[in-house]
């Protein structure tokens, strides 16, 4: 590995300086992106590709100098693998048009054939490990089981998610019961990434913090640690957006790095979590601001986590309309940085 800044800050040894890479790197911001998205139908289309996943998987470090790559592709290939099919609707996001409403429907899903049935993003990985010629690391993912969870039983995106939390409540034994399923194909997908070349995976609980402190630890920590457990080939990252709540509960993790969203501060991260290496959590909206401003921001930011057990990023994904220029003045200040 050419670079293994990513990996070592990862494993919580000792770096140069700190690694970075940013959420959603690959995507809409990025013209090369939209090139490349414009020449299919749709998403999914471009997701199912594994040549063209790859060529905007390997967009980032090429054109904004990363320190890791993460493999494009999207949480909810694991529902429609498992039997709950998705469309990724222009303007609206994903719709099921089938979700989960019984006991029935949930016995209907399958937990096999993950490597058969995903093929595609295995390929993709295959297909990119060539062309990043062991120049960065790659990342694999998925979606942690809650997250997972919310979309099968709601249908579609959410501000609150509220009739998919409904279940924990009416339903609590039948949605152990879905949350299990998900868990079971989640960690037969992720290895199956680490053997097409996953070099770390990392778990995006996106809606964690639709949930109170109580359920968090009931429905969602408990089959996360399940996949974090299952899980020792590579490092793990668990990024619940949100879920500062349950900082202290996610330190005892079985995994090496936490990922962080704007809502915390550094300090009270660490003093929650010291055993692990922490990634995160500049304000995306920060990267609207002047170069200089992004400069000042980002090194404040890493003068406040410190440059060792950490690993820059946002505390959540890129925003479409960000300036590239933005983009590349975070590389370039984390690369430049000095203590």
């Amino acid at each position: 590995m050419k670079n293994d800044l990513f990996l070592r800050a990862a494993r919580g040894e000792q770096v140069e300086r700190p690694p970075v890479w940013l959420m959603r790197q690959a995507g809409r911001s990025l013209p090369e992106y939209r090139a490349v998205r414009a020449s299919v139908s749709g998403f999914k289309e471009l997701v199912k590709n594994p040549q063209l996943a790859a060529e905007v998987t390997v967009q980032p470090v090429d054109i904004l100098g990363v320190d890791a790559a993460i493999i494009f592709s999207d949480i909810l290939v694991v529902p429609e693998a498992m039997g709950c099919n998705y469309e990724m609707v222009e303007s609206v996001g994903p719709v099921f048009p089938d979700p989960i409403s019984s006991v029935s429907d949930i016995d209907k899903l399958t937990v096999e054939g993950a490597e058969e049935s995903l093929a595609y993003v295995t390929d993709a990985l295959l297909e990119t490990k060539k062309v990043l010629n062991g120049r960065v690391p790659l990342i694999g993912f998925a979606g942690a089981p809650f997250t997972i969870f919310t979309y099968m039983i709601e249908g579609k995106g959410s501000k609150t998610f509220s009739k998919a939390k409904a279940w924990l409540y009416k339903n609590p034994e039948a949605s152990h019961k879905l949350l299990q399923k998900i868990t079971d194909f989640t960690i037969s997908y992720l290895r199956t990434q680490i053997k097409a070349g996953a070099d770390l995976v990392q778990v995006f609980d996106s809606w964690a913090g639709v949930l109170s402190p109580e359920t968090f630890n009931t429905f969602s920590l408990p089959y996360i640690q399940q996949i974090c457990k299952a899980i020792n080939e590579v490092p793990v990252t668990v990024f619940a957006k949100g879920a500062w709540f349950g900082m202290e509960e996610m330190s005892k993790l079985d995994c090496q790095v936490l990922g962080l969203d704007w809502n915390i501060a550094p300090e009270l991260a660490r003093k929650w979590a010291p055993n692990k290496t922490l990634q995160g959590n500049l304000d995306p909206c920060v990267l609207y601001g002047t170069r200089e401003t992004v400069a000042q921001e980002v090194t404040k930011m890493i003068d406040r986590f410190g440059s060792q057990k950490y690993i820059v990023n946002l505390g959540h994904g890129v925003y479409p309309d960000t300036p590239v220029s933005s983009l590349k003045t975070v590389i370039e200040t984390v690369k430049a940085y000095k203590k």
